[in-house]
């Protein structure tokens, strides 16, 4: 997996790139070559490059891992304050627990905006049940709320609905005969 720091020796090779780039237009506009203009266009596209992977640099790439949690899939996500993740019905309350730390984590990002009553993240976990065959209803299971303002906020409140994993289906037991 690239790290930060390969996308920095990333961004001083391209930087270098962009620098032959740009000389070598300039020397074309002093010779009036006639490759001058895909010169300036191939050093503007260098220099798009370049902020790409120096803004890839200084951003990390990891995503939290917390022990326990299982995988969930991004359901719905408005960019702002809320947020809801599909789980699978086998889940037990302790590992709901650490898969919304974990979304949560992971979803949080500077870029989403706060409204003026409300600046948190709202990460509901649901699943879906089959009461009969055709007939399939969401069960939400929980949520978590954390601060949009700090990441490394520990004001986070863990929701588990308990009185809906009495709704999900037990699992069946199969005889080996």
């Amino acid at each position: 997996m690239l790290t930060t720091a390969n996308f920095i020796q990333y961004t001083q090779w391209s930087g270098i790139a962009t620098l032959a780039f740009a000389a070598l237009a300039v020397l074309a506009f002093i010779l009036k070559w006639s490759i001058r203009f895909r010169l300036v266009g191939a050093t503007g596209f260098m220099l798009v490059l370049t902020g790409g992977l120096f803004s890839l640099g200084i951003v990390p790439l990891s995503r939290t891992v917390i022990p326990g949690a299982v995988r969930y899939t991004l359901v719905y996500d408005n960019g702002s304050t809320q947020a809801v993740i599909a789980t699978s019905p086998k889940i037990s309350p302790t590992q709901l627990e650490a898969t919304l730390r974990q979304a949560a984590s992971n979803l949080y990002s500077y870029g989403r905006l706060g409204t003026r009553t409300d600046n948190q993240l709202t990460v509901r976990a649901r699943t879906v049940i089959h009461l009969e065959p055709g007939i399939s209803v969401p069960l939400y299971l929980g949520e978590i709320k954390r601060s949009l303002v700090s990441r490394e906020n520990s004001a986070i409140k863990v929701e588990i609905y308990t009185d809906k994993f009495a709704q999900l289906p037990k699992p069946t037991v199969k005889s080996s005969r």
